[in-house]
This record gives structure tokens, sequence and C-alpha cells, in this order.
């Protein structure tokens, strides 16, 4: 607090029920902390539940919380019904339809309170697929793309760009980036798997699958480079 330093939290307690365990730890941690340090910068990354949007909305604007692709597009069912998919275990865990609807609404809301946090995590195939399969899950292939899907989907591509751009960086206390991006409404199929150094491979979110939304620009001042032809990764 003192030296004007960021506190940026996984916000999960460890002894509880897996999927009780951020409510938990607001109750248990979150509130006393906020009311120790009221001066004390705060994020909460990635939430997954409606408690934790509604803690951070009714909190004082130094508290804030990062959301990923993956929390608003994923809920529970999807990793667990008709076969474990351990490429969707992440931590914290997927929860319930009405906590990614909580999530999802949050993060179209154009609320500073909230922004992109991608908390993408490149694990082999084999440490993903195993009895024992590590969390994270791996979106850094697409994830501006599997973002604007979102945001799409519920017509507010307005507040796209303060999502991922504007609001982080004032939280930060960073200049907002000049550079930008191009993303064009093009379908385009995510390869099965990506090099991950010697005989590894990643499995990315949506493997095998089709995209809506296409990365095929960026610019740095006054140079334009393509994006690669995902497909051809």
């Amino acid at each position: 607090d003192r030296l004007n330093m960021m506190l940026c939290i996984h916000s999960e307690v460890t002894h509880a029920d897996i999927f009780e365990r951020e409510p938990i730890f607001i109750e248990e941690i979150m509130k006393p902390l906020a009311d120790d340090f009221p001066n004390l910068k705060m994020t909460m990354e990635h939430i997954s539940t409606m408690d934790a949007v509604d803690y951070v909305l009714s909190a004082s604007d130094n508290i804030k919380a990062s959301i990923t692709c993956h929390h608003l597009l994923y809920n529970r069912n999807d990793m667990l019904v008709g076969g474990i998919k351990p490429h969707l275990y992440c931590l914290p865990i997927l929860k319930s339809e009405s906590h990614r609807q909580a999530l999802v609404k949050a993060a179209i809301s154009g609320s500073p309170k909230f922004f992109l946090g991608t908390d993408s995590a490149p694990h082999s195939r084999d440490a993903k697929e195993s009895c024992c399969g590590c969390a994270g899950v791996f979106t850094a292939h697409a994830l501006l793309e599997l973002y604007t899907e979102t945001f799409d989907k519920h017509g507010q591509l307005s507040k796209l760009e303060d999502f991922c751009s504007s609001f982080g960086a004032d939280h930060y206390g960073l200049p907002r980036n000049t550079a930008t991006l191009t993303l064009e409404k093009t379908s385009w199929k995510v390869p099965m798997s990506y090099d991950f150094g010697d005989d590894l491979y990643l499995r990315g979110l949506r493997a095998g699958e089709e995209i809506k939304w296409k990365l095929v620009e960026e610019e740095t001042g006054n140079k334009k480079k393509p994006k690669l032809d995902q497909q051809s990764v």
C-alpha cells in the first residue's frame, strides 16, 4: 500500500469445496483485506462467480477484476457432461450457467471494473490428458477472436476495445496502447494441435472447431503487419 503496488490475487481458498472456494475467499480474506488496506489497488484475477461480480461492483474503485474468455464461453456442464473434457479443466474451475451469465453481463456492461485477463495455460497434451491432469486452458492462439465472439453474440462490439485494451491499463496506471488490431468476421478452423518443444504438443481451445472471428492485421505506429494464417501454424 505504501509503495503504491498492485495486489493481484487468485481469489480462492484451498480448504473448501472446489465450487465454493471463490465466495468463501471473498468473505474470509477479500473483505477483511479491503478493510485493513482501503487504499490498496487490487485485482481479483480471472473471477468465475456471480458472487465475485457482485462484490467487485460493491467494492471501492481500487478493487477490480479480470475475466477469461473461457469463463465467458463455457460452464461446468461443458466440461463434465458426456465425458470429462480435460482441456476445459482450469482453476478457478468452470461454474454453473448462472455464474457464466453473470460474468458475461459484467464483461459486456462497459463497467471499468472488469477487463481482459487471459490466464492462458500452455500445458502439453500428455500433461492434460492423464490420470491427474493439470489445470489450465490454452487460449493464446485465439484470445481476441474468442472474446470478440462473446461481445458480438450480445450486440456489444462497441464495448470490446475498452474491455480488452483500456480498463486494465487505467487500473494499472499505464498509458493506453495506441497500436491497433483488425479482426474480421471470417470463420477459420483451429488446428488439432500446436508444436510445443521436442515431441510435445498443445491442444488449444476449440481444437478442430470453427471460430467465427479472425485477427488479420496489427498496426504499430505507421507499420502494418499481416497476421499469420492460424490454420497453417
